[in-house]
């Protein structure tokens, strides 16, 4: 039976409400596997990382849940439809920046509609798939991390990046 939960305000400490909070910044990513092969993007023009792999992904907006995000990053950036129920969260990645921290959420998902398509060519140089076991050398560190901890199925990690 569903509760309604009723705040009483008075309960708050409203002096410091215009104190500016610590941020994080979420990103999404999608672990696509089909006959053990995983679809990696080529970034290009983004001023990240161009020139290597990633995966279809994205940062969560304003008002979106992180499975509004995937569902919306995916049909954006490789033109397929996904099922909320159909996500799966893989694996959480805390990065730690010298300029900002950042929490990375990795889904996958077995089934999809429509045709894999590059639909963002003026940001990605094209979609491929790779064996799991035999990934190119230029795919992006914490990628490649998230990748072996999905395979591994190890659901957290916390790194350091260090520019």
């Amino acid at each position: 039976m569903a509760r309604n939960l009723k705040i009483n305000l008075k309960y708050f400490n409203f002096i410091n409400m215009n104190k500016k909070r610590f941020g994080i910044i979420a990103s999404v990513y999608l672990v696509l596997t089909q006959d053990n092969k995983t679809l990696l993007l080529l970034r290009k023009n983004t001023g990240f990382e161009d020139g290597n792999y990633g995966l279809v992904a994205g940062h969560v907006e304003d008002n979106e849940t992180l499975k509004e995000a995937m569902i919306r990053e995916a049909k954006e950036e490789a033109g397929i439809d996904i099922k909320v129920d159909n996500l799966e969260l893989r694996n959480v990645l805390n990065r730690h920046e010298v300029s900002n921290e950042r929490v990375d959420f990795f889904f996958s998902v077995n089934k999809w509609e429509g045709e894999i398509i590059n639909n963002e060519p003026e940001k990605c140089g094209g979609l491929e798939w790779f064996d799991m076991g035999v990934l190119p050398e230029n795919v992006i560190g914490y990628i490649w991390q998230a990748l072996e901890d999905v395979k591994n199925k190890r659901f957290y990690r916390e790194i350091v990046v260090e520019k």
